[in-house]
């Protein structure tokens, strides 16, 4: 699968090549290009446990960051789709631990939409230090189109379209 890195209409998109079989449990189709967005940070203090230890929670955190970044990168947001009676709710996560962040490293947070349907979208995630680019945590969230009132509903199209790109 051919990936682009930081993409937006402000800036270039760089290109590489991930494997279509992920040692995190997912796969992605083939012959798709996938928009990706890069989120960076430094691990805080309250992320960590007793050793400096990122807690294996706060990944998920830094999906939902990285997924807030992705969509305001691409022009819009949550607070958006809200307005415009939507909600995404998490239907189902999956993280795959291979190593550690500790206190005070830079993490980089690389997003992108691996399955986009009528009514579920998927994203998957690579979680890097920022240092050596050691990917340390891959995984997926799983997400519903909703209306405010929880029901299942279709993708409004703006929405498609623009998470499509």
């Amino acid at each position: 699968m051919e990936i682009q890195t930081n993409c937006n209409v402000k800036r270039k998109c760089a290109s590489y090549t991930v494997d279509t079989k992920s040692k995190s449990g997912f796969s992605m189709s083939n012959n798709k290009t996938a928009v990706v967005i890069e989120s960076s940070f430094h691990v805080r203090y309250a992320e960590t446990d007793a050793m400096a230890v990122v807690h294996h929670a706060a990944y998920l955190v830094y999906f939902e960051e990285a997924r807030s970044h992705y969509m305001r990168e691409l022009g819009s947001d949550y607070a958006h789709m809200e307005r415009d009676g939507f909600r995404l709710p998490v239907t189902e996560v999956s993280l795959r631990y291979v190593g550690s962040l500790r206190y005070g490293d830079r993490v980089l947070v690389r997003v992108w939409v691996a399955q986009n349907k009528s009514r579920r979208i998927d994203f998957a995630y690579e979680v890097r230090n920022a240092e050596d680019d050691a990917i340390l945590v891959t995984g997926t969230t799983q997400h519903i189109w909703t209306d405010h009132s929880g029901k299942v509903t279709r993708a409004p199209k703006q929405w498609l379209q623009m998470m499509s790109a």
